[in-house]
């Protein structure tokens, strides 16, 4: 019985609540295939439309992968751990490396990336910015073949034209290193986290389910003089992350 509604929980929820536990005692590891739609069906003495449910879930969840004719297996890629604060250090992006590599050993694959110049900024882009004209860095990315994050970066076009921001391959360090060269490294950072479930352009691009819920993290650059210099705005596939904040008291 749910403590929160007092409602006793479906035989879908049931079915995925078992499958659930197995999964996470190690009954069934990554990749492993779990029983059909029929067998479950069968097993608990349900509909088949049930059974599907209850796959459908823990498909949701991200704990399973369902491909047509294959059925359903255990997901086997691991969450990326997103350090928030390790991976923006001026000592990570300012010698050079990428900021994923405070995150993970695996360092994503970028294999969409847009860039859009003198374009105009959305209101609330421009309110912050305080630039009628921005320059937009669309990119999706991949881990282990499978999209987790889809971003898009804002920065003042007066600030950036001409400059390696605005080509698809903006050296070591990226988006940062370029602005420290320009004299406007950030100096501090603000993110707002909020979760949402996808539209469905986003649910398409991180190949999702669109009841799954992903994490929306707006992120803004402050040069040292206090002048916002970058908006990024990151919709990350929530089964795809863990959000890791380590810092002194």
């Amino acid at each position: 019985m749910t403590e929160e509604t007092g409602a006793q929980p479906t035989k879908a929820e049931q079915i995925a609540d078992a499958l659930r536990t197995a999964i996470e005692h190690g009954d069934y590891g990554p990749g492993d295939r779990l029983p059909g739609e029929n067998a479950l069906a069968e097993q608990h003495g349900v509909a088949t439309l049930t059974a599907r449910r209850a796959l459908g879930i823990l498909r949701t969840e991200g704990l399973i992968e369902t491909k047509k004719g294959a059925g359903a297996r255990v997901v086997s890629f691991t969450p990326i751990r997103r350090r928030g604060i390790q991976r923006l250090a001026r000592a990570q992006w300012g010698s050079g490396r990428t900021v994923w590599a405070a995150d993970d050993s695996r360092i994503p694959d970028v294999d969409q990336i847009t860039v859009l110049e003198a374009a105009v900024a959305p209101q609330h882009i421009e309110a912050v910015l305080g630039c009628s004209t921005v320059c937009v860095r669309q990119r999706r990315y991949l881990v282990d073949g499978r999209p987790v994050m889809l971003a898009e970066s804002y920065l003042p076009q007066d600030l950036v034209e001409g400059t390696a921001i605005t080509q698809a391959d903006t050296g070591p360090g990226g988006i940062y290193a370029r602005l420290e060269d320009l004299g406007h490294g950030p100096a501090r950072f603000r993110e707002e986290v909020r979760v949402r479930t996808p539209s469905a352009d986003e649910a398409s691009r991180l190949s999702i389910p669109t009841d799954r819920a992903v994490i929306k993290v707006a992120r803004t650059a402050f040069d040292a003089d206090g002048r916002p210099v970058e908006i990024n705005e990151m919709t990350m596939d929530s089964t795809a992350y863990v959000l890791d904040y380590q810092f002194d008291a």
